[in-house]
């Protein structure tokens, strides 16, 4: 085995290594792309960076001026083929989309994959490490930091138990959300429909709004669907 193949197989090792680890997160997070997927993912941007990097073994005569071979075009045709593979992990639940921090992983480490193909290890190592504590650390001061909370709400009425706009508007607010974008929609079987967006400065409001709709005898039917990735 020549000093070449040795580097060649340290190259894909790492590659490996780094799309695993950060495959592993993902996995640990139930997410649809995981461990194999980011594995997957890393190897194959180092394998097809290498063939730019060592084309010297593989090209005809590489002193020949009529035969190039771009690494750049390279890297941009792994990255543009990388997005229809995040899209893929992309899916819309109810009326929230969901898992566009797994897209954004998958195609960050692609671009891990394509600097460890190349031997640019110092980068790679670095944006591992980062890509880690942003999918975990971050999750963590996500949590603390302060944010609006939005959710999709839809509730069905009786038509003779209707509240108002404006009733169900304070209703709300004494629950601590705010209403907007509030549409409406009569149904042939004499109900009234609301839909609207609602936001909350803190999460666990959303149990007080399930159990005010659940209450409610007026109420035929209703459907909150929070927002986030």
């Amino acid at each position: 085995m020549t000093e070449q193949h040795v580097e060649i197989i340290l190259h894909l090792l790492g590659a490996l290594l780094a799309g695993g680890v950060i495959g592993f997160e993902r996995s640990f997070r139930g997410r649809p792309a995981g461990f194999r997927t980011h594995s997957l993912v890393c190897l194959a941007s180092s394998l097809l960076m290498m063939i730019t990097f060592y084309q010297a073994q593989w090209l005809p005569d590489p002193t020949n001026d009529m035969v190039r071979s771009d690494p750049a075009r390279m890297a941009q045709g792994i990255m543009t083929g990388i997005g229809f593979l995040g899209a893929g992990v992309i899916f819309k639940e109810g009326l929230s989309v969901r898992g566009l921090t797994t897209a954004a992983s998958i195609w960050i480490t692609a671009s891990i994959g394509i600097l460890i193909g190349v031997g640019f290890y110092f980068p790679a190592i670095v944006a591992t490490l980062l890509t880690l504590g942003v999918l975990s650390i971050f999750r963590i001061i996500e949590t603390k930091l302060p944010t609006q909370s939005y959710v999709h709400l839809f509730v069905s009425f009786d038509h003779d138990q209707l509240p108002s706009e404006k009733e169900l508007i304070l209703l709300l607010k004494k629950k601590g959300f705010i209403a907007s974008n509030i549409q409406y929609c009569m149904n042939g079987d004499d109900s009234f429909e609301y839909h609207m967006i609602v936001r909350t400065s803190h999460l666990s409001n959303i149990k007080a709004l399930l159990d005010m709709w659940r209450d409610n005898p007026a109420v035929r039917e209703f459907r909150i669907s929070p927002t986030g990735d």
